[in-house]
């Protein structure tokens, strides 16, 4: 089994970031995120990001953003001629499904323009497994296009529009094996970062993604 991390180890750059900053040329009402954003992408790259601490403060932003993206007419018109296979995009009613057909409407139109970022030494075979800090709503769509089935990442409750899950740290070794079991061997983890080693300790080899180089480390 081969596992991935996706920002900086497949994909050159942060998705997510990427996609709010896309996503602005959209909604413009959005930019007033750009601090707590940044922040957060900050002290999550740098390892000074503590869970309880990341999900309040990114919880807030998200639910708020969502809600932004959902009353965006310009969002509107992009679901109009970006139709999701998935995620409704008729307007009205329903705000949950609007704001995900906002979004994956959004997602689409970034992985249109950013699919070239996706790093020329990663050739995805099926099996493959992502697991990533991003979300699901942004980083599935990448994972559709490169034919990869299964992704682990940080989610978004439905109902709420606030996170669910938050992929990050040690929560990916332990989302890992919820899922797959704990006699599940990792052959290959490859991440960009020591901030992956509650997944590197579950690989049998690893390697840290430095470009397009792969450097073993274990």
């Amino acid at each position: 089994m081969r596992v991935f991390d996706f920002d900086g180890t497949i994909y050159k750059g942060e998705s997510l970031f990427d996609l709010y900053l896309f996503s602005v040329r959209y909604e413009p009402r959005v930019l007033k995120y750009i601090a707590p954003v940044a922040q957060c992408g900050i002290r999550y790259k740098t390892g000074h990001a503590e869970l309880q601490t990341m999900e309040r403060k990114l919880g807030r932003v998200i639910h708020r953003y969502l809600q932004d993206i959902d009353a965006s007419k310009r969002v509107a018109r992009l679901c109009g001629s970006n139709p999701s296979p998935t995620v409704p995009s008729k307007r009205g009613g329903d705000p949950v499904a609007a704001s995900h057909a906002g979004l994956n409407a959004l997602s689409e139109a970034f992985w249109n323009r950013k699919f070239h970022k996706i790093k020329a030494w990663y050739q995805p075979q099926p099996d493959d497994v992502i697991v990533t800090a991003s979300f699901d709503l942004t980083v599935g769509e990448a994972c559709r296009r490169l034919g990869i089935r299964h992704l682990i990442a940080s989610t978004i409750d439905p109902e709420t529009l606030e996170i669910s899950h938050l992929n990050f740290r040690t929560n990916k070794a332990k989302r890992f094996r919820e899922i797959y079991g704990p006699d599940a061997v990792i052959d290959e983890f490859y991440t960009d970062s020591y901030h992956d080693q509650s997944m590197i300790d579950l690989a049998r080899t690893a390697y840290l993604v430095k470009g397009n180089r792969l450097i073993r480390i274990k």
